[in-house]
């Protein structure tokens, strides 16, 4: 796979793949995207182009990625640490109580690295945050951590 800059419009991807067939994605600034096809008998001929929506994007990536995959799962590397998408239910325990209350770090393991609260993401919340329902807690650690962390978010 290569990257190359497109000044004013965002970055295209381009991949070859072991049949010899070109790909590419343009990923524009506004976050739609451009799948691209080319010819087999001519890889600078476009035989296909479609504009996808971020939720089209998603919803793409969702459809390639392998079974085990869990759609609330963002990455994995190869130290064996993932991130991952926690929601706060309105009926939990910790829905109007401060983050440090959980003691998320030393019972788990896992960083909670990020909370997204409406259409507002508040990076590397401290202790005194105060969790509500339908926050969505972004959250590092190992698999176990992170399920022991959905586990204990997840009590009511």
């Amino acid at each position: 796979m290569s990257n190359t800059p497109l000044p004013g419009i965002g970055t295209r991807y381009d991949l070859t793949t072991r049949e010899q067939r070109r790909l590419s994605v343009v990923a524009h600034r506004d976050g739609t995207r451009t799948l691209s096809a080319y010819r087999e008998d001519d890889a600078d001929a476009c035989a296909l182009s479609v504009r996808l929506t971020p939720g089209e994007s998603e919803s793409l990536i969702d459809a390639l990625m392998p079974a085990h995959h869990s759609p609330n799962l963002l990455s994995t590397t190869e130290l064996g640490l993932v991130a991952e998408r926690i929601t706060l239910s309105a009926t939990s325990y910790w829905n109007g109580r401060v983050l440090g209350d959980t003691q998320m770090r030393t019972r788990t393991g896992v960083s909670i690295v990020a909370v997204l609260r409406r259409a507002e993401a508040v990076p590397s919340p401290g202790p005194d945050f105060r969790l509500a329902g339908g926050d969505v807690l972004i959250v590092i650690g190992t698999l176990e951590g992170v399920d022991a962390a959905a586990g204990i978010l997840g009590r009511e």
